[in-house]
């Protein structure tokens, strides 16, 4: 029986996704089930952590009744998952114990701004290598602490766990037996030292969180335990975890330093491979680590841009531009160019290299004769922009010039916008023969712990390209597009 099968379980920011591949690295089946997005106040997005569970939990075993394999024919299940996104449960129970606060989340910007106060922003970015920021979820969890009636004597007293949601699906699949977390999830709290590759004392004390809710930290890539095996009729292995964006990082081969990705999901994240160093930006970007495979780590730089494909998402559910998701390309492509029209989707705030949480969504230079053509395409430009300023930074940081960025996620199928990316930013965009590079990336892991592939060199020659996308614009219209920009982000700044 062939048992070179390798699961992986895409928990993302509006939907859980389950993707079964074989050994050449090709989807076999898949399945996938959007779950509600909260927003209780302004500034607050909340996800239902059961439901989050309930969802993967059903395309898993979705997935392998479309593949028409058994458990006993998956050599090993890979995990990756939105990332800052916090959760606090019971032990006893296994019960959430609020809403999950999801990373786009803001409301402890508050917080953030007390720490800076206190001095302690340099330190925390010298020891975390992530800017003080409402994003990651060392904050998150002091909210629940601070906010939740008898949380914080119950996580003195050992009763409470928290986890990203890497851990809380492993809490789940294997019956609580296992709290844990890998390094490239635990880097992204604000309560991980990425040198000593610990939970650190200090951070823990200014941040107020108690030690006792903490995962342990693993490597990304090992078999940890097997899962309950009632679920899926016989246990499974779960052998990979890793962030989305250090999956994807993966996913694409971007196995050695210099090489980058960028995805184009809920937000649009671009990170570059740093090789077994950290290096610390001085351009507001964050260090972050890749993935640790046996005992080496690999680092990467990170740009953030929190709201990315979700702009198409707002103009379909908020404005009815558009019907579907699927129409924004058709619709931006009816006009010739953005009519002057400039689109700045800083709907949750602005992230790298501004981070200005009380920046605010911005639609400027319309006139009597812009259209719904015009709104759509300067969204989908604005999605370009943000990963131009990213990859301005990175260079600058890194010293390196790319020489061609690989990309993936949903909207990386949109060709207008991959061709207007190219065009801005001057090198050439590949986009990846299988775009499902995040899900692609966890089962390398998993595949790599349980011998499904023997080393990295392997996978790197599964990659292969689906289309490329050459740059065509002059630097003059490009230096013209985006002096433009700037001028219209500087005016979203600080509006909150």
């Amino acid at each position: 029986m062939d048992n070179s099968f390798v699961m992986a379980l895409d928990q993302g920011t509006t939907s859980s996704r389950t993707i079964i591949f074989d050994k050449e690295g090709k989807a076999v089946a898949s399945a996938q089930q959007e779950f509600a997005q909260h927003f209780p106040q302004p500034g607050w997005v909340e996800h239902d952590a059961e439901e989050i569970w309930q969802t993967q939990l059903h395309t898993a075993k979705q997935a392998l009744d479309k593949a028409g394999i058994t458990a006993d024919q998956v050599a090993g299940i890979g995990i990756t998952n939105q990332r800052e996104t916090t959760v606090v449960w019971d032990r006893e129970t296994g019960k959430a114990i609020c809403p999950a606060i999801v990373w786009q989340d803001r409301r402890t910007a508050g917080f953030c701004d007390e720490l800076k106060q206190a001095g302690h922003e340099q330190a925390i970015h010298s020891k975390t290598g992530l800017v003080v920021d409402a994003y990651f979820s060392g904050t998150k969890i002091r909210w629940i602490l601070d906010n939740v009636e008898g949380a914080r004597e119950r996580a003195e007293k050992g009763e409470l766990a928290f986890g990203t949601i890497d851990s809380w699906l492993v809490w789940n699949l294997t019956g609580g037996r296992l709290h844990i977390t890998d390094v490239s999830n635990a880097s992204r709290t604000m309560l991980f030292n990425i040198e000593t590759m610990q939970w650190d004392d200090e951070l823990l004390q200014w941040l107020g969180v108690d030690k006792s809710l903490l995962p342990e930290v693993r490597s990304s890539s090992e078999v940890y335990a097997e899962t309950e095996a009632d679920l899926f009729g016989e246990s499974i292995a779960i052998a990979g975890i890793a962030g989305d964006q250090q999956a994807a990082l993966f996913g694409q081969a971007c196995h050695q330093p210099g090489m980058a990705k960028n995805t184009y999901g809920t937000g649009c994240f671009l990170l570059m491979n740093t090789g077994s160093k950290p290096v610390f930006s001085k351009n507001k970007l964050l260090t972050t680590v890749a993935w640790k495979i046996g005992d080496e780590v690999n680092y990467a730089l990170e740009g953030s841009v929190f709201i990315g494909g979700a702009v198409v998402q707002w103009l379909r559910d908020q404005l009815g531009i558009v019907q579907s998701a699927e129409e924004i390309e058709a619709l931006a492509g009816s006009v010739e160019d953005n009519g002057g029209v400039y689109f700045v989707p800083a709907l949750s705030g602005l992230g790298a290299p501004h981070w200005d949480p009380d920046a605010r969504g911005l639609l400027v230079g319309l006139t009597r004769g812009s259209n719904r053509g015009h709104i759509a395409r300067a969204a989908l430009e604005g999605i370009a922009y943000q990963s131009v300023e990213l990859l301005q930074a990175m260079e600058a940081d890194s010293g390196i010039k790319l020489e061609q960025l690989r990309v993936d996620g949903g909207a990386s199928m949109n060709a207008l916008l991959m061709q207007f990316q190219a065009d801005m930013l001057g090198v050439k965009v590949v986009r990846a023969r299988i775009p499902e590079t995040t899900a692609l990336g966890a089962a390398y892991l998993a595949g790599l712990a349980t011998g499904v592939w023997q080393d990295q060199a392997e996978i790197a020659k599964q990659w292969a390209v689906g289309q490329r996308f050459e740059p065509n614009l002059d630097a003059q219209q490009v230096a013209d597009k985006m002096k433009r920009w700037s001028r219209a982000v500087e005016l979203s700044k600080g509006w909150a």
